[in-house]
């Protein structure tokens, strides 16, 4: 009886380490909390905690590194993207499908995250836009590309779907790798650019914090729409 309930002890704490991976509370690269440290946030022995950790990473969800702790592998997103990232390189016809779904996959973390969004998610929205506009107005290039970047991934977590941020990070992770579409080498091209990337982004936002699904997916699509013009 005994070991059947720690047996089942562990498999929970496994369950909810594996939620906060999917849901991107543990992004990839991050280094987890001390043992002990995870053993009072889930009320449990840290000896539970030492077996989930060991499971997970014999599943190469985790890593330990000696004397340097455990951290979240990028497993879940090349058992999604691979070996898509090592063919998109040498196939433009792919570069296209894949910005192609760009644009649904997005437009649909917009509509959920106007629909889903928690105050935490809206909070977090509101800062990013307020730091592409200041960079915008000091002309800071490298810092709008930061903030937008981010406010996309915001809103992907947004959407409340594990499945739409997955994918969102797989596909956003190719296009940075293999495609020349950073936010950077848009803005350099001209100040008109910057301009309207800024216009589209504040729509975007205006919508999902007023809730207002269809157009946040619409607005995002229009967006996306602008960024392929630009990179096919």
């Amino acid at each position: 009886m005994g070991a059947g309930n720690a047996r089942n002890r562990v498999e929970d704490i496994m369950r909810r380490m594996e939620t906060a991976l999917l849901d991107g509370t543990w992004p990839v690269g991050t280094r987890l909390p001390a043992e002990r440290v995870l053993a009072e946030q889930f009320g449990v022995a840290r000896n539970t905690i030492r077996e989930a950790i060991q499971r997970l990473a014999a599943r190469n969800l985790l890593q330990s590194r000696r004397g340097a702790g455990v951290y979240v592998t990028d497993q879940l997103r090349t058992g999604i993207a691979s070996p898509w990232g090592q063919l998109v390189a040498d196939h433009p016809a792919l570069r296209d499908d894949i910005l192609e779904f760009r644009r649904v996959l997005e437009g649909a973390t917009a509509y959920f995250a106007a629909l889903r969004a928690d105050a935490s998610d809206l909070k977090r929205i509101r800062t990013l836009l307020k730091e592409l506009e200041r960079s915008r107005m000091t002309d800071d290039k490298r810092a709008e590309a930061d903030a937008d970047a981010k406010l996309h991934d915001a809103i992907a977590q947004a959407s409340h779907n594990t499945m739409f941020l997955h994918l969102h990070t797989s596909v956003i992770g190719m296009l940075r790798e293999h495609i020349t579409i950073n936010g950077t080498g848009l803005r350099e091209a001209d100040d008109e650019s910057s301009d309207l990337l800024l216009r589209q982004h504040r729509t975007l936002c205006e919508a999902i914090l007023a809730r207002r699904p269809e157009e946040a997916r619409t607005a995002m699509q229009t967006h996306i729409d602008f960024v392929r013009s630009k990179v096919d």
